[in-house]
This record gives C-alpha cells, structure tokens and sequence, in this order.
C-alpha cells in the first residue's frame, strides 16, 4: 500500500489506498482500489500508469470505475478529518483557519425506567458546537453547527464519565467542522491555481444570525 500511495499520490490527493489478494479463481497476485478527490487527477493516474512498471516487474492494468452501488442518489460528506487534508493540499497550512465560536453542554436525562423494582436513570452526555472556517486570500467565511452525543451506562462512574464528555465534544468539534467546509466549492483549474466559491445551496438558518445570537440559541 506504501508503494501504490507513493506512486499515485503524484496525481493529486488520495482520499484512500486499499490492497487486496486475488481471488482463489483469479491466480496468485493483488488488486488494488485507490480513490481519488478529484476525478481529473484519476483520469490523469490511469492515463499515465496503464500498462506501466511502477514498482513491480509486471506491467499494471489500471482503469477508472464510475459505478458505485448503492451510492448513486447520495452524497456523503467527508469528515472533519479528510477536510482539513483538501484544505492544506490546495490552499495551503496557512492559507485557511477555524475558531470554535460556542460549545457548550445541553446534557440531560434521557429519562427513567423501572426494572425489578429499581428506578434507573441512564444519562446522556450531549454538547452543540458551532465552529467557524476563514480562508483569509479569498474573504471566505462560513459556520458549521453540529451536535455530539453519546450514553453512559454507568453515570455514577467518574472516569467514565469524563472520557464521555472528551470524546462527544471532539466528536461535536469535528462534525461541526466537516459541516462548514461542506459550505466550501474548491474549484481546481486546469493549471493548477485553485479558485474557491462559497456554496449557497449548503445554508442554514444559523448562518445569518450574530455570534451573540448563536450562544444564545444554544443556551436556549
């Protein structure tokens, strides 16, 4: 995998490398399934590769799949993490920046059920952030609001309890995150500058109100 990621990484980012044995059927050997950002840095990889001897003695046969199952009327949107990878590729680690604007805590009971005679309360450690993402060469900024949550079997338990709470507010930090960046259109040009749209169709109702107001309709 460290050879196909080295080789193809040359065409642009790579979203994910997985390597595979071949089938019984098929003989000895291994396919691959590489996955780009970009479907021009794809066609770019399998145009200049196809038939080459990149690290292996054998010639490789690479071609482009179009077709996902199952995926055709969905769009799923990259997490915080393969966000901020785009980011720093195509505008660079000084070239974009992100604030928490709120998070704060709206944890409460889920509420209470009797078993063999026994009220138990089974909590719920929930927190709401709302992040904001600056990209200072091209006046663009947007807002991400996104709610982590998770249960904790065993509320009385301290460190449980903390490691539910450092855990759902990472998770709510980068959700929120992801869906600011969803906001974000990177259009990469033919020769090689990036141009970069603010996407109107991804707004939310949060997004006109102040800072101000936004903490207050958390608290709220």
């Amino acid at each position: 995998q460290h050879s196909l990621f080295s080789a193809f990484s040359k065409f642009g980012p790579l979203y994910s490398v997985r390597a595979h044995r071949n089938a019984a059927v098929a003989g000895p050997g291994y396919y691959a399934i590489i996955k780009f950002y970009s479907a021009r840095d794809a066609s770019r990889a399998q145009r200049a590769c196809n038939g080459q001897r990149l690290f292996q003695k054998s010639p490789l046969k690479v071609c482009v799949c179009t077709k996902q199952k199952g995926f055709q009327q969905q769009v799923l949107a990259l997490n915080s993490n393969k966000c901020q990878e785009l980011a720093n590729h195509y505008l660079g680690f000084n070239g974009w920046s992100s604030r928490i604007i709120t998070l704060q805590n709206i944890s409460g009971f889920d509420g209470e059920n009797e078993e063999l005679g026994k009220t138990l309360q089974k909590r719920s450690v929930k927190y709401l952030c709302a992040v904001e993402v600056t990209l200072p060469n091209h006046g663009v900024h947007t807002r991400g609001v996104a709610l982590g949550e998770a249960d904790i079997e065993n509320g009385e338990d301290p460190l449980e309890f903390v490691t539910a709470t450092r855990r759902v507010q990472k998770l709510a930090v980068g959700k929120a995150l992801s869906s600011a960046f969803q906001k974000i259109l990177l259009v990469v040009l033919e020769n090689g500058k990036v141009a970069v749209e603010y996407n109107s169709t991804r707004e939310e109702l949060t997004d006109s109100l102040t800072e101000e107001e936004l903490k207050g309709l958390v608290q709220v």
